[in-house]
């Protein structure tokens, strides 16, 4: 059984900074690759970042420079710091893990970001 719990999203200003939170209940199974997707009203989810068990990174070209992913693999937990947000950062993000040798897919709840101009 695994469960991802998001937090930190919320209401800023363009410019302004957040930091999401991604924890991970997990019992059995390895959390290979971790990431952050959104997705905006009307629109496809959307990769943002990507972070393997390594800590290899990897960025959607609109938020790089701009947006920070990372991850604790002792507390199973990933962070995504974003800073300079923009009006078009608004979205539902949503932390990802695949888990395990067939790297199933596992989803969070999404949590709201909404960058006001």
């Amino acid at each position: 059984q695994v469960q991802l719990v998001e937090s930190g999203g919320g209401l800023v200003q363009a410019g302004g900074s957040l930091r999401l939170s991604c924890a991970a209940s997990i019992s059995g199974f390895t959390i290979n690759a971790m990431g952050w997707y959104r997705q905006a009203p009307g629109k496809q989810r959307e990769l943002v970042a990507t972070i393997s068990s390594g800590g290899t990174t990897n960025y959607a070209d609109s938020v790089k420079g701009r947006f920070t992913i990372s991850r604790d693999n002792a507390k199973n937990t990933e962070y995504l710091q974003m800073n300079s947000l923009k009006p078009e950062d608004t979205a539902v993000y949503y932390c990802n893990a695949r888990v395990g040798v067939r790297l199933t897919n596992y989803w969070g709840q999404g949590t709201q970001v909404t960058v006001s101009s």
